[in-house]
């Protein structure tokens, strides 16, 4: 059986963040221009788009204030961390069970209380400044892979980097399907493949199996809730990697966060 223990370094997942926001900033200066975009609801139940986009701010918080933990402090895994956000409040609809990943406000795990949108009169500046925070203390902690104390548990930089990732692939899937736009996806490809291996990677370690992707969008919106579970979607998503084995039903693993 695999480790838990996540093998992605921390130069790509660093890198990965940066190109997936310049993506999302992108879209979101294409796609924010007025008032009522904010204010209309989100596929998130009781998020509206602005408060979905205050969470994805406070999500870059947690990055910015994040510490170095004190020596020999030894790390919970990526899987473990993530386990947590199970216990953050969720809001199911019928059509779509979905929940927000995770804001520094409540761990730095939780949907929480939904913010005001944007949390003041330019979202977009806000998260940008959020942002710009998050990046400045990336480079103040170098290239080091060391142990971050977050609220929840002590984390490896490269799995606290990776998890702000998620956030940003999760709810940029999230905003484009709350906000139906012509034009290019602010969901960027190698980051949600990053992030949907990263998935796949937690849940083959924990069972065993030797498993693939084939769609990694439909997985990650899978395994994050965004869309109710169904043993013939997950076949669509994943594939045993040998003909002599098939998907498991791992109806009661999923939702992983």
């Amino acid at each position: 059986m695999t480790s838990q223990r996540a093998s992605i370094d921390l130069a790509t997942s660093s890198a990965l963040l940066d190109t997936q926001w310049r993506v999302l900033r992108t879209w979101l200066r294409d796609t924010l221009d007025d008032d009522d975009v904010l204010a209309a609801p989100s596929v998130l139940p009781q998020f509206t788009v602005g408060e979905l986009l205050a969470h994805v701010r406070r999500a870059m918080d947690a990055l910015a204030a994040c510490e170095p933990a004190v020596p020999g402090l030894l790390p919970v895994t990526l899987g473990e961390y993530l386990g947590g956000y199970a216990e953050a409040p969720r809001h199911d609809a019928p059509a779509d069970s979905t929940s927000a990943v995770e804001t520094p406000a409540s761990g730095p795990v939780g949907a929480g209380e939904p913010a005001a949108p944007g949390a003041g009169p330019d979202p977009l500046r806000t998260l940008e400044r959020s942002t710009d925070a998050a990046f400045a203390t990336l480079g103040r902690l170098g290239s080091d892979d060391r142990v971050i104390q977050t609220h929840r548990a002590p984390l490896l930089l490269s799995d606290l980097v990776l998890t702000r990732l998620l956030e940003l692939v999760v709810h940029a899937d999230d905003l484009e399907r709350s906000v139906r736009r012509a034009g290019e996806s602010p969901v960027e490809r190698e980051s949600l493949e990053l992030v949907a291996q990263a998935l796949l990677g937690i849940v083959v370690a924990r069972g065993g199996w030797s498993l693939e992707l084939v769609d990694p969008l439909l997985w990650m919106r899978l395994a994050t809730g965004r869309v109710p579970y169904h043993v013939d979607r997950l076949a669509e998503a994943l594939r045993a990697r040998f003909t002599s084995d098939s998907v498991p039903d791992l109806g009661r693993m999923l939702p992983l966060v």
